[in-house]
């Protein structure tokens, strides 16, 4: 028979996948998660009327995000080199092309990036991120259009991106 706890659990993989996303390290992110399981463990009694424990959950971890942000105890740093690989190592080119596109997630403000991750990595409903952060749909679509056009920006090396600036490389023969 499931428990309510097993429901809870059934969710720490894609926690830990968001939460790795947003911290950009295992430690902060493995912190975030415990974080996350401790406050919905202490709300326990509102698991009944939560009509989506991953929109729920992912709001929790949302909003602890922006608390450590705010506090300054929590700081957005690029990927560590101890990311699980999958099964087949990746050839130079694809992680190449994996760093670029850490690096230029890492460049667009943390509103965009949150939803682009929600909708890329997680695959939630416009409608779920808006509730996950607590935001009009309308703010989501916006957020998510901006984002997408910052980072095709960014990874196309175009010489000025609005709201940040390119960094160029010359070719050295």
């Amino acid at each position: 028979m499931r428990t309510p706890d097993d429901d809870l659990l059934a969710w720490v993989p894609r926690l830990r996948r968001y939460a790795r996303a947003l911290a950009g390290n295992r430690d902060d992110a493995d912190d975030l998660v415990q974080d996350t399981l401790e406050r919905a463990w202490a709300r326990a009694s509102l698991w009944r009327n939560v009509a989506d424990m991953r929109a729920w959950l992912f709001g929790i971890m949302h909003n602890l995000h922006v608390d450590a942000l705010r506090r300054g105890r929590l700081a957005t740093v690029a990927m560590d080199e101890d990311t699980p690989e999958g099964a087949a190592p990746p050839t130079q080119g694809e992680r190449l092309a994996v760093l670029d596109l850490q690096a230029a997630l890492a460049r667009l403000v943390p509103e965009q990036r949150e939803v682009l991750l929600l909708v890329a990595l997680e695959d939630m409903a416009y409608a779920d991120i808006a509730r996950t952060l607590g935001i009009p749909l309308g703010t989501v679509m916006s957020r998510l259009s901006r984002g997408r056009e910052r980072l095709r920006l960014l990874l196309d090396g175009a010489p000025s991106v609005p709201g940040g600036d390119a960094v160029r490389l010359k070719v050295v023969k």
